[in-house]
């Protein structure tokens, strides 16, 4: 699970590295608000993928239950 986070963190900033200079081409209305949408969904997977990687929020019941089950047998 770590290395799928880690993953999709890098993947996340490589998309990021990529529309950086794109950005601030954008003149018009739609563009701006494009780039405002785009910019929140990138801070939504960056901080959700950061949650999982440190474990912030706490594991589904269904996983919790299997791992009850590996630490007593």
């Amino acid at each position: 699970m770590r290395q799928y986070t880690i993953l999709r963190l890098l993947l996340a900033g490589f998309l990021f590295y990529i529309a950086w200079p794109y950005i601030t081409l954008g003149t018009t209305l739609i563009e701006k608000i494009f780039w405002v949408s785009w910019l929140s969904f990138l801070l939504l997977v960056v901080g959700s993928n950061f949650a999982t990687l440190l474990q912030l929020s706490r594991p589904p019941v269904m996983e919790q239950v299997v791992q009850r089950n590996r630490m007593r047998g």
